[in-house]
């Protein structure tokens, strides 16, 4: 054989290896869902609290307390304050982690509490801890701490390279759980007082749902490790210690992927009066606009709050605008935050339902990665909640229709180009 023809053979299989690898991790792991849901039931109707628990499940649980968490100057003391007061476990998993300030903030105290005899087990992204001195986790585990990186990149798991986790959860001796946008980063610190302080919302939780919280970490733990965390030490008897009914909802391509989806799908569905979506990446598939327009055309005031020109994807941006027009036409109302990067997760639906944690509103977050979403049905923490939005609308430029007719020709051009890949965002 030739020099020649050998590389060209070796080259050749190179890019087919390749390219393979690149089908499987973009093509969809599941039959998505194609068909919009019936409307049958309003949000405060017991059938839709029934198909919350039984056709998506887990189930509603009764007697929660859930305490929001406004940026980091409130987010990261609260966070921090639970660890060093763990007496048995930690149970961590995010997707953010990277060097910085508070990063080493959180190392030092997983740390000191795994030299206090406490079990600590931390859920790393892999992708998404890339920026993370290797020095800390090193450190970490020197200490005690068991550290996971999900998805790590070996041979035997090519395939799933696409898949990451997004889930924001930690979970003090069984609990007491943190879930939301935030993560760990010098970004998210401070409190959105300018463009380097990100804007963002975590919510701290007490009661029987914290069980959930923790079994859903367990899961991905279970599934990159082989080991089942189990026991009164992870899952204690848990008292009621407020009055929200609450689930928290997860979904992954290995378990589900489209469930995430079907959950935003019904709670649209069923609006009777107000959405109010804020999303920190906007790149809804067409099944989630004709959802969305239906609600509106039918008399619901839907808005929706998205991140402006500071923002820390452009692409996601102009893949975003590519739908705009269609749903300004419906009555649709959007804008645009204006202070710092808006990072904010959470839909409120008629005062009654809230779902909030790391799920963003694209089709990366409905059929790629591993998701979680609390789920409150409860008017006050609605109303709370509902207040906090109208803060930031506040903050907000409005789109009108005018505004976006006569949008530049450069952003007509980078909006077509990026919805060709906005299945990836």
């Amino acid at each position: 054989m030739s020099p020649k023809k050998f590389w060209t053979i070796l080259v050749t299989a190179a890019v087919t290896l390749v390219g393979g690898v690149l089908a499987l991790n973009f093509m969809p792991s599941e039959t998505q869902i194609e068909t919009r849901l019936t409307r049958q039931y309003d949000t405060d109707d017991a059938q839709f609290r029934r198909s919350l628990g039984v056709l998506l499940g887990p189930p509603i649980v009764e007697g929660n307390k859930v305490e929001v968490l406004l940026n980091g100057d409130q987010i990261f003391p609260a966070m921090l304050e639970a660890i060093r007061a763990a007496k048995k476990t930690i149970t961590f998993e995010t997707y953010i982690y990277w060097s910085g300030s508070i990063g080493q903030e959180f190392t030092d105290a997983l740390i000191e509490r795994a030299r206090a005899g406490v079990k600590v087990h931390v859920m790393l992204d892999f992708m998404g801890s890339l920026k993370l001195d290797l020095a800390q986790i090193d450190a970490m585990k020197g200490a005690g701490v068991q550290v996971q990186r999900y998805h790590k990149p070996v041979w035997w798991k090519l395939a799933r390279l696409n898949n990451r986790t997004h889930r924001k959860l930690l979970v003090i001796d069984g609990k007491v759980g943190f879930t939301g946008g935030v993560g760990i980063a010098d970004q998210w610190r401070g409190n959105a007082q300018d463009k380097d302080h990100w804007r963002d919302t975590h919510f701290r939780i007490e009661g029987p749902v914290v069980g959930q919280v923790q079994a859903v970490f367990n899961d991905n733990w279970t599934k990159a490790t082989g080991t089942v965390l189990d026991g009164a030490d992870y899952f204690p008897a848990l008292q009621h210690a407020g009055d929200m009914p609450a689930q928290m909802f997860s979904s992954s391509p290995t378990g589900g992927a489209e469930s995430m989806h079907l959950m935003y799908l019904m709670a649209i569905t069923s609006a009777r009066k107000t959405i109010d979506l804020a999303a920190a990446y906007f790149v809804p598939d067409d099944l989630t606009i004709r959802t969305l327009i239906e609600a509106a055309k039918r008399g619901v005031r839907v808005r929706i709050l998205m991140p402006g020109e500071i923002i820390d994807s452009d692409l996601v941006k102009a893949a975003s605008r590519e739908r705009w027009g269609e749903l300004l036409a419906a009555g649709v109302k959007l804008a645009e935050y204006q202070p710092t990067m808006y990072h904010v997760k959470a839909l409120i639906v008629d005062n009654l339902l809230v779902s909030v944690g790391s799920t963003n509103f694209d089709n990366r977050s409905f059929s790629i990665n591993d998701e979680a979403n609390l789920n409150i049905l409860h008017e006050g923490f609605a109303r709370e909640q509902t207040a906090i939005f109208e803060d930031d609308w506040r903050r907000s430029n409005q789109v009108t229709k005018a505004e976006f007719r006569e949008r530049p020709w450069w952003q007509r051009l980078t909006t077509g180009l990026a919805s060709l890949v906005g299945a990836q965002l």
